[in-house]
Formats: C-alpha cells, sequence, structure tokens
C-alpha cells in the first residue's frame, strides 16, 4: 500500500454544554490514500461531521475542545493550524461542500464573485482572471449558459445547480482533499446521480482524494473505495467497500444493511429497524456503546470496551464477538438472540 496522503489518529472532541460535557468525538482514526474516496457512515449524531470539522478548524472555540489526537497530511500536522508549507489548509489544501448549499452561500454576492473569491485570497490571482477561471469552473461542473449563470445570486439557482456550484467553489483551488459532507441532501435521486457522477469525473480529472460523509449506503456503494462505520463518536468498523458489505462484521452494520431497501428480487425482505437510540454522550457506557441495541450482546460487552481486532488486510473490527475465545463467532456471522 502506497503511504496515506491523510491520517488521522486518536482524535478527541468534547463540547460544553449546559447540561455537561458531551464526548461528541471518542478516538477516531483512519487514513486516505490520494485518488482514493473514504466514505464515513452512520446515523445522524454520530460524530462524522464534527470529526472532518474539527480537523479543519471550523468548530467553534468553546464550546467546543480537541482533547487529544492528530491529522497529518502530507506528514504535516494540520490540528491546530492554519497554513503549511506557505499554503492555507482551508480551501487551498482542503476543501468542503458542506451539507446546506443555500445558508453555505452569501446571499448578497453573485456565484461568479463567491468562487472567484478563493481565487484571489489563496492563489493571488487578479479580479479579471479570477472571474475567468470561475465561468470555467462552472462550465466544468456542468451548469448550462455558465458566464450568465455567473452574474446570479443564489436565489436564482435550482438546488441542484446550486451543489453544482458549491462543488466548483470547493475545487477552486485545486484542494489535495476534498470533504464532502452530505452532498445530496435533500435533492431528488435524479440530480443525485448527477452531482455524484460529477464528484466522480472531478476526482478523476483531479487527482484529488474524497472524503464522503453520509448516511444513505447506496451513496457509499455508488462512490466508496473504503468505508468506515462509525457509531456513538467512535469507528465501530473499517475496510474496503467490499469488506465492509459483503463481509460484514460488526452487529450495527450488518443492522444498518436489513435496514437498507434493495430492488433485488433474489433478497426480497421486510426492512428491519434498528431498535432503541445511541447512547447518552454527556456519559458514554464502559463496555460497548452499541451493547444496549445489539441483539448479540454478552456480558463483557456491557462492562469492557471492546478492543479494534484486525480480521482481514485492513479490515477491522470493534467488537468482541471477534475475539478468537468468543464462543458465538462464526466465520463473521452471528448466532441470533442475547448471549450472557
Amino acid at each position: 500500500m502506497s503511504a496515506a496522503l491523510l491520517e488521522v489518529s486518536n482524535l478527541h472532541v468534547e463540547f460544553d454544554t449546559y447540561g455537561g460535557t458531551v464526548q461528541a468525538v471518542r478516538g477516531v482514526s483512519f487514513s486516505l490514500e490520494a485518488g482514493r474516496t473514504l466514505a464515513i457512515v452512520g446515523e445522524s449524531g454520530c460524530g462524522k461531521s464534527v470529526t472532518v470539522q474539527a480537523m479543519m478548524g471550523l468548530i467553534p472555540m468553546p464550546p467546543g475542545r480537541v482533547m487529544q489526537g492528530s491529522a497529518l497530511l502530507r506528514g504535516h500536522e494540520i490540528l491546530g493550524q492554519k497554513v503549511i508549507n506557505g499554503k492555507e489548509i482551508r480551501g487551498a489544501e482542503i476543501g468542503m461542500i458542506f451539507q446546506d448549499p443555500m445558508s453555505s452561500l452569501n446571499p448578497t454576492m453573485t456565484i461568479g464573485d463567491q468562487i472567484a473569491e478563493p481565487l484571489v485570497v489563496h492563489k493571488g490571482y487578479s479580479n479579471k482572471k479570477a472571474w475567468a477561471r470561475a465561468v470555467e469552473l462552472l462550465e466544468l461542473v456542468r451548469i448550462p449558459e455558465a458566464e450568465k449563470r455567473a452574474k446570479q445570486y443564489p436565489f436564482e439557482f435550482s438546488g441542484g445547480m446550486l451543489q453544482r456550484a458549491m462543488i466548483a467553489m470547493a475545487i477552486s483551488c485545486q484542494p489535495t482533499v476534498l470533504i464532502a459532507d452530505e452532498p445530496t441532501t435533500a435533492l431528488d435521486v435524479t440530480i443525485q446521480a448527477q452531482i455524484l457522477d460529477l464528484l466522480k469525473d472531478v476526482q478523476k480529472e483531479t487527482g484529488m482524494a474524497l472524503i464522503l460523509i453520509t448516511h444513505d449506503l447506496g451513496v457509499v456503494a455508488r462512490m466508496a473505495d473504503d468505508v468506515a462505520v462509525m457509531y456513538a463518536g467512535q469507528i465501530v468498523e473499517s475496510g474496503s467497500v467490499d469488506d465492509v458489505f459483503y463481509r460484514s462484521a460488526h452487529p450495527y452494520t450488518q443492522g444498518l444493511k436489513r435496514a437498507m431497501p434493495s430492488n433485488d428480487p433474489s433478497i426480497a425482505r421486510n426492512l428491519q429497524a434498528i431498535e432503541g437510540s445511541p447512547p447518552d454522550l454527556f456519559a458514554p457506557p464502559a463496555g460497548c456503546a452499541y451493547a444496549a441495541r445489539c441483539p448479540h450482546s454478552m456480558q463483557a460487552c456491557e462492562r469492557y470496551a471492546p478492543q479494534v481486532f484486525e480480521l482481514a488486510n485492513a479490515h477491522n473490527a470493534r467488537c468482541w464477538l471477534q475475539h478468537e475465545q468468543s464462543p458465538h463467532r462464526v466465520e463473521g456471522l452471528y448466532l441470533g438472540g442475547r448471549h450472557d
């Protein structure tokens, strides 16, 4: 394997609130190679967005704070840094597409001006050259009549076009890593497919690495090379997309798959919801965070935090059922019922 372009290790992030301290991210580690796509998947509130926002210095401090951990981009620490090798991290080295483009764009500036601004700030372009490049970027993301559209304001764009404009802005400075945080939220399925294809094409043209944050396993299957499944502020399973989808080793990953609809008649079945709720991160459980919802939970799961078990090359699961002495481990498939 080639050396990692981005490597995040043991990241812990907390938030102070009136109700106490929320341990939002608890020891997250992952790596990303150049040109590859890592999907971070999990239900709402599991810490996906906080992880990447902390890495980019976007969480407000206070109430948030990074307790420990590191994030290395080409071997350089970026946590708490704004510049590496003379280039600003945000915008120049790492670009980001936010969930809601309407609230992320400035309603008082034209689309073209907003795309051109990072080029002036980070690249030192003249206003004329930056504007010309902004029009080229709108053409790249397949917005028709790009020169005319560049002079329009966000309220004049549809949801899909706004997302394309956000992609153009995010890639304007040719970042090494692009983070797409729920880039297809609230888009219909046709536009969603177009945006995903666009991201693939842009990645192929620029060679950038992509971090895709989503709760949609269909998007993961379509886009990802590697997958990190998050639950309650931790990565509970990680590996290649084939390992995570076809050789799922954590009960939470299996639960997500059972809750996902399929158009394959050979596996037609009723969808199964994951019963219960995620744990309170004001006081995380001493053992496995998923134990209370897991149909295969053992006494050890409730008492002791599980270690990370390596099942195959780069396929890992944080689950006691994968321990070699577990009486309920059966080639990665688990027996039904609750085990005590």
